[in-house]
């Protein structure tokens, strides 16, 4: 069996989309994580990462070398100045690509479960330039929903995000318990995998010791995928 990434996370190879941006610069679509903590380690580039969370409104610069992360809830936007690439590190490998994020879009859309997945969905099938119009689309109605959500911040101010995460929550909850039993068979695997080994090594036992292995990743074939923030470049774990 091939073993799972350290921790049960997941990593992928981001280059943050350079389109143009209805309220200016360039970059990727606002969204939030309902379970997972996520990381940005940058490698090339030069850019922004925006966010919104209980501490309010914040702009972080990136460049080569930043490292930084959010846990669930917190809104953030990736801003691309100068062909900004980073390597992402995704908490709960499974459950972000089971629909853990919740795209910004404005209020009408979120109350209306049907509309937010016609618009969150991108086309299973079609050229590239079809699904590159389709995610563009995605990021702009994400887009016009987060300036909706930073100007009713400032009229009320931590109930605005509040409301902002009832309403994702109301969208994930159909798929918590599909998650939950994803969740349990990867990543606490993986723990109760830590605590057995611990507990054999506290009994003078290094068993488990004689079943080390290495794994190589190999990109997966085809063109990058469209993900929220960019193209996105993953790998396929595979024995050696």
């Amino acid at each position: 069996m091939t073993p799972l990434f350290p921790g049960g996370t997941a990593v992928s190879d981001l280059r943050v989309y350079d389109w143009a941006c209805p309220d200016g610069g360039h970059g990727g679509t606002p969204h939030l994580h309902t379970v997972s903590t996520e990381a940005y380690v940058v490698t090339e580039g030069r850019g922004e990462v925006h966010t919104l969370s209980a501490a309010g409104f914040a702009r972080d610069r990136l460049e080569p070398g930043s490292v930084l992360w959010f846990s669930p809830g917190t809104v953030h936007r990736l801003v691309n100045e100068e062909g900004l690439r980073l390597v992402v590190v995704m908490q709960n490998a499974g459950l972000p690509e089971a629909g853990d994020a919740v795209l910004t879009f404005p209020e009408e859309v979120l109350r209306d479960r049907e509309a937010y997945l016609a618009a969150a969905t991108l086309p299973a099938g079609g050229t590239e330039a079809e699904r590159a119009a389709a995610a563009r689309a995605r990021r702009d109605l994400a887009i016009t929903g987060f300036g909706r959500l930073l100007d009713d911040v400032g009229r009320r101010g931590e109930a605005a995000l509040a409301d902002l995460h009832r309403l994702a929550a109301d969208l994930v909850r159909p798929r918590v318990e599909a998650w939950t039993a994803l969740w349990n068979e990867t990543v606490a695997a993986e723990t109760e995998r830590t605590r057995a080994q611990l507990a054999a090594l506290a009994g003078g036992d290094p068993a488990h010791l004689g079943q080390a292995t290495v794994v190589r990743t190999t990109p997966r074939p085809g063109p990058r995928a469209f993900g929220m923030c960019g193209r996105l470049r993953t790998w396929t774990p595979v024995p050696d």
